[in-house]
């Protein structure tokens, strides 16, 4: 069970910014997975005053509120639309609708969890987080970069002229994944995201020209075998590193077969 000692609803990102400078507060998002820890809270800052809980669509970009809730991505029709429903896919397996309507897109993006659908999912995109601090960063380098005490305000996700795939495996429907793969077939090629390798999610980027071959077929398992050569994954108790591994040839197969119209 964790204490908290103070809690404090954000009137401005400055005033949450100041408050989570000190190394004992926290930020709240959905507080699904903060909950599960043991240490103590000195302050619970909550940015759910901001307004920053919408999807704001234009002509190039979603921009995502932190405060955007995983239930929220799921019934987005503009996000599911761009995204042939993947982004659905992503997030319906999460626990529960309930749990959905709690956990957010910012909670899920700062944590960079090994098990998180949603960065496997938006890191196969052309994304970026806005820092309140440090700015407009893409996702890829985002994602490997250390935790700090900046504040996470938003996802922005660039429209590119692209199709994209969602698959997971699960021992059980609600389960964390035991592997998880997002693809985005775009005009340079193929970006493969892999995640609960049980690391935090990779991304492959490949050419047509790195897969070519003279059908689907051949060039599926081309762009397999070149995942399966680079991913790093790791045993726990839901499955091996060779059997993770197996997967992900798997999966990014199914998905070069789907995108490419097979």
């Amino acid at each position: 069970m964790r204490v908290i000692r103070e809690y404090k609803r954000a009137e401005s990102l400055e005033e949450a910014w100041q408050l989570n400078q000190k190394k004992s507060n926290r930020v709240l998002g959905g507080m699904v997975w903060l909950k599960m820890g043991k240490m103590q809270i000195g302050m619970a800052i909550d940015l759910s005053g901001l307004g920053l809980d919408t999807i704001e669509e234009t002509g190039e970009e979603f921009r995502i509120g932190c405060m955007v809730t995983l239930r929220d991505l799921e019934l987005d029709p503009g996000l599911n639309s761009y995204t042939d429903g993947a982004a659905r896919e992503s997030v319906r397996h999460i626990v529960g609708v309930q749990f959905r309507n709690l956990a957010t897109v910012g909670g899920s993006i700062y944590g960079r969890y090994g098990f998180s659908d949603v960065l496997t999912m938006f890191l196969a995109m052309d994304s970026y987080v806005e820092l309140y601090k440090g700015g407009i960063i893409p996702l890829k380098e985002y994602a490997k970069m250390p935790y700090d005490r900046d504040i996470l305000v938003r996802l922005i996700v660039k429209k590119e002229k692209a199709a994209f795939d969602y698959q997971s495996v699960r021992n059980s429907q609600t389960d964390f994944p035991v592997l998880t793969c997002a693809a985005a077939k775009t005009e340079a090629g193929y970006r493969f995201s892999i995640g609960a390798r049980p690391g935090k999610a990779v991304l492959f980027e490949l050419t047509d020209a790195d897969i070519q071959a003279a059908d689907v077929e051949n060039m599926a398992e081309n762009a397999a075998k070149c995942v399966k050569e680079q991913v790093e994954t790791g045993s726990n108790t839901r499955g091996s590193a060779e059997y993770r591994k197996h997967l992900a040839g798997v999966l990014v197969r199914r998905a070069v077969c789907k995108l490419a119209g097979k």
